[in-house]
Parts: structure tokens; sequence; C-alpha cells
């Protein structure tokens, strides 16, 4: 795994990856998707996004280091170590040399300013804390970590929850993790008086925005950058696949709300088209951001970031 920089304006953007591997089969990341849509894309999509003889859905768990106005600031932190997820076999108990990475782009815990929580799924949230004398604890001890108000409600397990049945199993499962979730992730930053709530948009300085984007949970979120005469939007999870950038009404099966997952993610696209906005999502390997342009209702691919492959 490589760890590498590029330049937006005044703002340095550091990737760091904590795992990178297949999650699944595409066909069950993007279940809305067709498979001749992969297959009739398969000269890009692989190797770096698909493996097309098993079918398998490649991506990367990583976390965006932004260094802004003088300050470090995470976007998203992973699963983190250690962590108890049945719900999710394949990062439960995961040990990995994260902080390392992190320590080898120049970022010590104690530096971190800001971290930015897209929205409150494990994959995102994990390194938020670690374990310590078997308590969860910041890991970021001077940090304020930012958390859409709106998530924070909906996965506490003393707030309503999704206020519906599960629709299938694999949903059933996801809900029977998140409070193992909140309470090893999102309480301890509470308790230490660090976690910063937020609604509809927040101004994190003079460069970055977030602005709410629900749909693929209640509290979905994108950050915005605009530095002179750069742009970027970092997605989180509005795309876990290219394919999503060439058909935005496809889904992924981790989307709460449907409809308003593709709403926002076709909005989104086009704000990034328009403005010739890098788009930066969690979970892409390769060179994991791109530019988009308009293709009638769709929109295409423009050109890779300047990032290493992984």
């Amino acid at each position: 795994m490589s760890t590498d920089s590029i330049s937006l304006g005044d703002v340095e953007i550091t990737r760091v990856v904590e795992w990178g591997g297949p999650i699944s089969t595409a066909g069950f990341v993007v279940p809305d998707s067709d498979p001749d849509l992969w297959r009739a894309n398969s000269s890009w999509l692989a190797p770096d996004f698909w493996r097309p003889e098993d079918d398998a859905c490649l991506a990367n768990v990583q976390t965006w280091v932004l260094r802004s106005e003088g300050r470090t600031i995470l976007v998203d932190t992973g699963v983190g170590n250690d962590r108890d997820r049945p719900q999710v076999p394949l990062f439960a108990g995961l040990r990995t040399t994260f902080l390392d990475r992190l320590a080898a782009a120049g970022v010590r815990p104690e530096d971190v300013d800001v971290v930015i929580n897209t929205h409150i799924h494990y994959d995102h949230v994990g390194w938020n804390t670690r374990l310590r004398d078997g308590e969860w604890v910041p890991t970021f001890p001077n940090a304020t970590y930012l958390v859409p108000r709106a998530d924070n409600l909906y996965f506490d397990p003393r707030g309503p929850g999704p206020g519906r049945p599960p629709r299938d199993e694999h949903e059933r499962s996801r809900w029977q993790g998140s409070e193992l979730v909140f309470n090893d992730s999102i309480a301890p930053i509470h308790q230490a008086g660090q976690a910063l709530l937020w609604d509809g948009t927040y101004r994190v300085d003079g460069n970055l925005v977030l602005r709410a984007a629900p749909g693929h949970t209640p509290g979905s979120s994108v950050l915005h950058l605009a530095s002179r005469t750069d742009r970027a939007v970092f997605v989180g999870d509005i795309l876990h696949s290219p394919v999503q950038i060439l058909r935005p009404d496809c889904n992924s099966c981790f989307c709460d709300n449907p409809a308003q997952a593709a709403a926002t993610r076709r909005s989104v696209l086009g704000q990034a088209a328009d403005s010739n906005a890098l788009v930066v999502p969690a979970h892409f390997p390769g060179h994991g951001a791109t530019e988009v342009r308009r293709s009638g209702e769709d929109f295409v691919l423009n050109g890779w970031a300047g990032f290493s492959r992984t």
C-alpha cells in the first residue's frame, strides 16, 4: 500500500490506506447494476475495481488527510483495530499498521485537529478510538470530531433507529452490529467532550465546507473543497464503484434509503461535473479519485487523480 499526496489550491491531500481487497461480488455490492455494464467496461474496471473471473468488487478502506490553513484534518477513519464486528466477519478483529502508515504521512495522533466522519458506518469511524487498558478512548486526543447529527440520532442505541423492520437479513445483520459500532467508536468521543454534532451545512475553514447528502444514511455528508481555482468533493459512500458514475441510479446494497441515495448521487455528480471538481470517494482503489463529465442523463469518467495506484 502506498501513501502519497496531491495539492489542490492551498490544500494538500494525502491518501492513507488501511486495507484493500475484495469485499463481495459486484452483483451483491451494487445489486441494481446490470452485469453487462461491468463486462462492457471491463477494460478499465479490471484490475483495480473488478475481478471478472469471480465477479469480485474491489475496494479500499482509507483515510484522506487534508492539510488546510495550518490544520490537519482527517476525512473518515476506517475500521480500526480490535473490533467486535459479527455483522462483517471480514473486518472482525482486524489488526493493521494504520497508525504507522499515518505516521509515515507525517501525522501523529496528537497532531490531528479535526476528524470528519462523513457518516456513522463501521468502516468510517473505527479509528475514532483505540483500545487502552480495556477501555475505548479517542485516538486523536486534540481533535474535534465532526459527526452528522442525523446519523448520531439514528445510530444511537437509545434513539429511534430506522423506525421500520429490516428489509432483509443483510440489513438485519447490519442493525444488530450498529450498537457495537456506536458504543466503541462514537460514544467514547462524546464522553471525552470531543464530538461536535452539525446539521445542514458546516464550514470547517475557508477552503472546506460540509454539506448534508442523505440517502446512504440519514446523515450522510460530503465535504466540498474550494481553494483558488481548484475544486473537489469528498463523497464518502455516495459511490462504492465507478459503475455508479456511469449509472447514478444504481445504489449499493448498503444504502438505507435507495430513492434518496440515488437522487443525492445524481445531484452531487452533477455539481462536480459542472464545477470540474475532483470526485473523491471513500473506497475507490486504483488512482482513488476522478473527474466526471455529463453524458446525456448520466456521467462518464474524465481522468484520474494523480495518486499512485493501490
